[in-house]
């Protein structure tokens, strides 16, 4: 029997904003723990929240990435649970009213383009942090309160590779609009799987398990296709399904029992009544996406019209926002776009992957690189003296120019000066010619290696290669 595999992914994404969603605390990432709070954080009785301009802003910028009808009136509720992680006892989320709803993401699976449907994105905050250990567990309440937004699928992603995509262009979409930094493996990303299989061809949905603390968009497709044949197996056998929460094993590449449902949660929602509603002007709507950063897909398109890029360095400059921000800033100062991405791709991007180091933390200014580029292009330099500035640009910060100087960076170009050293080097292997002529392409390569030898390199090597070929010739 053949199984169909009914999948939703809820994705949580903390936002980029200077405080938290509903207090004035500030938000650091690896700052000591519990020194990022305020009196609200900690559920202090008196304590009143205030919502996060900046969060709604990027909610919204968000929903509208996701072809998502955007709410103009805001409302905000109450989830009650009590557990350690919760300090006020309740989580304030948007459960009736959510922002943003039905919308769709676009992934391509083998060339070919797949909508899924989006039912609706809410903003919330965050828990604190907790530390287990042996017999002990240690609270960081830095992490309580940070803004997030959820955003849940419709059940329709049916694969492992689907789901890894649609998670990978959600990572895209907020890193590109930069509303979050995306990264999984700090928790800026969080997603938790729903998975059941159904015969195909059945309408009726199976029994539900959930897939919790997935921490890269690797393990999502593994562990979806691990529970994809887990539990076809369990229905071959006659066996029953059970509702359940599971976590992945990484070292095992498996899903394993964390607990067992009996029944849904009921968290006893009602509205939070510190927040009344606020209503968003037209205008404050249309500005937040007005104003929104560039998108992958939009980015890409200019690269390739703009620039006249051709698409495979187009992608590679666009494989972190970081890269192609990198590129944009050099291109400021340059005409020769394509010759600038490869010097970038294959010298900056090269330094960058040997020395395991992000484009943030490269000290050379984008105008320098340009400048590089610009001289490398226009023939001061040859490739060699690019590389060594490039190295002592790197070590020192310095202007391109002022190593070209330093260094003594210069080209032969002047055609008398080459034409007679090939001259004198013929006179003194004066079987080249003949060689040459006879098909021993070889001799040409003989000549210039003394020529370059001649001059320490300094040849402008194009030029070089046209009067020994002519010269060769007579």
């Amino acid at each position: 029997m053949n199984f169909e595999a009914i999948i939703g992914l809820e994705i949580h994404v903390e936002m980029k904003t200077k405080t938290k969603m509903f207090s004035s605390a500030p938000i650091r990432f690896k700052a000591e723990p519990n020194t990022n709070i305020t009196y609200l954080d900690l559920a202090y009785p008196g304590s009143l929240p205030r919502l996060n301009k900046q969060g709604v802003i990027n909610a919204i910028r968000v929903s509208h990435a996701l072809h998502m009808s955007i709410d103009d009136t805001l409302y905000f509720d109450r989830k009650n649970y009590f557990y350690a992680d919760l300090p006020k006892g309740y989580q304030i989320t948007q459960q009736d009213r959510p922002i943003g709803k039905n919308g769709y993401l676009e992934i391509e699976i083998n060339g070919q383009k797949r909508k899924i449907g989006i039912e609706r994105l809410h903003m919330e905050e965050d828990t604190a942090m907790q530390h287990h250990y042996s017999d002990y567990t240690l609270l960081d309440y830095n992490r309580a309160g940070i803004p997030l937004v959820e955003i849940v699928s419709l059940p329709e992603i049916r694969t492992g590779e689907e789901a890894r995509k649609y998670v990978e262009k959600i990572k895209e979409i907020v890193t590109y609009l930069d509303v979050s930094d995306g990264k999984m493996e700090n928790g800026s990303l969080r997603c938790d799987v729903n998975i059941s299989i159904r015969p195909f061809g059945s309408d009726k949905l199976g029994t539900k398990v959930e897939i919790k603390n997935l921490n890269s968009t690797a393990n999502i497709e593994t562990a979806i296709d691990y529970e994809i044949l887990r539990q076809s197996s369990l229905l071959i056998k006659g066996q029953e399904i059970a509702q359940e929460t599971r976590r992945f094993d990484e070292a095992k590449k498996e899903t394993v029992l964390m607990r067992v449902k009996t029944d849904a949660v009921d968290y006893k929602y009602f509205s939070e009544g510190n927040i009344p509603p606020v209503h968003l002007s037209k205008e404050f709507i249309n500005h937040a996406i007005e104003t929104s950063n560039e998108l992958y897909d939009q980015k890409l398109e200019r690269f390739l019209k703009d620039y006249k890029l051709n698409e495979v360095d187009a992608k590679i400059l666009l494989s972190s926002k970081e890269l192609a921000d990198y590129y944009d800033e050099a291109a400021k100062n340059s005409k020769i776009y394509q010759p600038l991405a490869n010097f970038i791709i294959s010298e900056v991007l090269g330094y960058l992957n040997k020395n395991n180091i992000a484009i943030s933390e490269f000290n050379v200014k984008p105008s320098n690189i340009s400048t590089l580029v610009d001289l490398l292009n226009n023939k001061e330099i040859n490739s060699k003296q690019g590389k060594d500035i490039f190295q002592k640009m790197i070590e020192t910060n310095k202007d391109p120019l002022a190593l070209k100087n330093e260094m003594g960076a210069t080209l032969i170009t002047d055609k008398d000066k080459i034409r007679n050293d090939v001259l004198e080097i013929i006179s003194q292997n004066p079987t080249l010619p003949d060689d040459y002529k006879n098909g021993k392409t070889r001799a040409l390569g003989f000549v210039m290696g003394l020529l370059m030898k001649k001059n320490k390199g300094k040849v402008e090597p194009n030029l070089a290669n046209q009067i020994i070929k002519e010269e060769l010739l007579k």
